[in-house]
């Protein structure tokens, strides 16, 4: 078993448990309608989303094995994983999006750290210009990962750092540049307005930039995960998602409802505080961690 699937069927211990009290058994093959309604009900409460219970659940009834029928409905939500779009020639440009209090800065540094643990040259933006506190904050886990931070004054234009950062990175051959935002609440037009003036921005430094753009989402804000990641994606055009604090607090249906409803990748998931506790997603994993039983796998 990975690291991953330990971490991760212990962080989601209370949905399973949840579902285990009115999931069927393996071998179970006629169930009544207020069976059904009784898993539809359960998966409602993990997060999972009233729509994304019903299509799991529709797909479930045409099996004898309710079971192993519900896991491989939860595996088809998922999109398939590809490649990061990294460019030929030049830097890897990612910009990172998503609200205060998500874990947004503390993915960054995993981030940078995971970069440079395969010999990249790391350069990050401190685009959270409004808040001293922040930069700081990127500042240590930077210094820590071993790359290197571009900064400016407090209050200074972060679409004007987030220029200057590319541009840096494509003059010094950085392999991967970094541009940390500031953690905005989705329904402030004039914050919104903001991102999107330094994603455009990104791309006069440099053509086709950013590469990706990922949103890092708490796994337990629920539905409100839904409605920032729907607004995000329409002034950024988000490429893919990190979830993070699957350690215990969150239901983790919301991962599935995530990727029903925006099929983008989630491209990895945070299971700790720990700097190896931003791991790569994987599908079977988390739907092995999250149904009881999990040793029957797919």
């Amino acid at each position: 078993m990975s690291t991953f699937f330990n971490r991760l069927r212990k962080g989601l211990s209370r949905s399973r448990e949840d579902l285990a009290q009115i999931l069927p058994g393996k071998e179970t093959k006629d169930l009544s309608e207020d069976d059904w309604i009784n898993i539809e009900d359960g998966l409602i409460m993990a997060d999972c989303g009233v729509e994304t219970a019903i299509s799991l659940i529709a797909r479930a009834r045409k099996s004898r094995v309710p079971l192993n029928a519900l896991r491989a409905a939860m595996l088809e939500t998922f999109p398939a994983q590809q490649p990061v779009a990294c460019p030929a020639d030049g830097p890897f440009v990612l910009l990172v999006v998503g609200v205060n209090g998500t874990g947004k800065t503390t993915t960054i540094g995993k981030l940078a750290t995971r970069f440079r643990s395969e010999g990249k040259k790391v350069l990050v933006g401190a685009c959270d210009t409004f808040r001293a506190a922040a930069m700081d904050q990127l500042a240590v886990w930077v210094e820590r990962a071993g790359a290197d931070l571009v900064r400016q004054g407090d209050g200074a234009d972060p679409a004007a750092v987030a220029f200057d950062t590319v541009r840096r990175g494509v003059a010094r051959r950085y392999d991967v540049v970094i541009i940390d935002t500031a953690g905005r609440v989705q329904t402030d037009k004039g914050l919104m307005g903001e991102l999107g003036k330094v994603y455009r921005v990104i791309g006069k430094a440099l053509d086709s930039a950013p590469h990706e753009i990922w949103h890092v989402v708490d796994g337990g804000t629920g539905q409100n995960a839904v409605v920032q990641v729907e607004k995000f994606r329409e002034v950024v055009g988000t490429s893919g998602l990190i979830v993070t604090k699957l350690d215990g607090t969150a239901k983790g249906g919301i991962v599935l409802q995530l990727s029903q409803k925006f099929r983008l990748p989630i491209r990895y998931a945070g299971v700790g505080e720990e700097l190896e506790d931003l791991v790569p997603f994987d599908a079977p994993d988390f739907v092995n961690s999250l149904l009881p039983d999990f040793k029957d796998e797919i």
